[in-house]
């Protein structure tokens, strides 16, 4: 079954957006009496039957609606890959495994420093509805290492590649724990440092010498594994 997004449902608001319709028009062709699923991204889904259609927008009425309480799920704050489209990848295989908040951050080593947020956010949505997620992933500003240091309440749970004593990834550590990646250069020894004054674990992701994107998707499917 379609699925399709509107943040307001809970507002009561019966109607898919200018974007939404349009997919659902010009591209797939529903008509009014099809039957359709339509998300908030905050955990309420429901059946609808659409009753108007036009070029530009769809109303709906609700035959069935669900709440799911919101999952306990781990975070990601990750340095953007230097290549857009990698990191683009990152965004959309981390909703559909499962993220609760990705925080892209701006290193000392980062090769990208600018990230059209807009885009990532349409790529997030794009992954949950195709997922059959019901909660959107906060995505949060491009931020500096500093300023994430000072704003996570989290448990941090840091992975870099310089040697030191780290701990495997089980089920004893939080599962709504901020996962920190690194850039391609990887942190340094000073934003390390930063780290373990907050708090930080250490963690390993194995022998081999991970990609950014890859070892952001490899944490997040160990750390999910392990909760299940």
């Amino acid at each position: 079954m379609h699925q399709f997004y509107q943040p307001e449902l809970n507002n009561g608001l019966l109607e898919l957006s200018e974007e939404e319709a349009r997919h659902a028009v010009r591209v797939l062709r529903l008509n009014s009496g099809d039957v359709v699923e339509v998300s908030d991204g905050r955990g309420i889904r429901t059946k609808a039957e659409l009753t108007e259609v036009s070029k530009r927008t769809c109303s709906f009425r609700i035959l069935e609606q669900t709440l799911e309480v919101e999952p306990i799920l781990p975070k990601v704050a990750i340095a953007p890959t230097k290549n857009i489209d990698r990191f683009e990848w990152f965004l959309e295989k981390a909703v559909e495994i499962g993220v609760g908040e990705i925080c892209p951050i701006l290193c000392s080593n980062s090769e990208r420093r600018i990230l059209k947020s807009d885009r990532s956010e349409k790529i997030l949505l794009a992954a949950m509805k195709q997922s059959q997620r019901n909660w959107l992933p906060k995505l949060h500003e491009l931020t500096s290492y500093s300023d994430f240091l000072a704003l996570a309440n989290e448990p941090l749970l840091m992975a870099h590649c310089r040697e030191a004593k780290k701990v495997t990834l089980s089920a004893e550590l939080k599962t709504n724990a901020w996962i920190m990646i690194g850039p391609e250069g990887d942190f340094t020894m000073e934003e390390i440092h930063l780290a373990l004054n907050k708090g930080a674990t250490e963690i390993d992701l194995g022998k081999s010498r991970l990609r950014t994107e890859t070892a952001g998707i490899f944490a997040l499917s160990v750390m999910n594994y392990l909760k299940s």
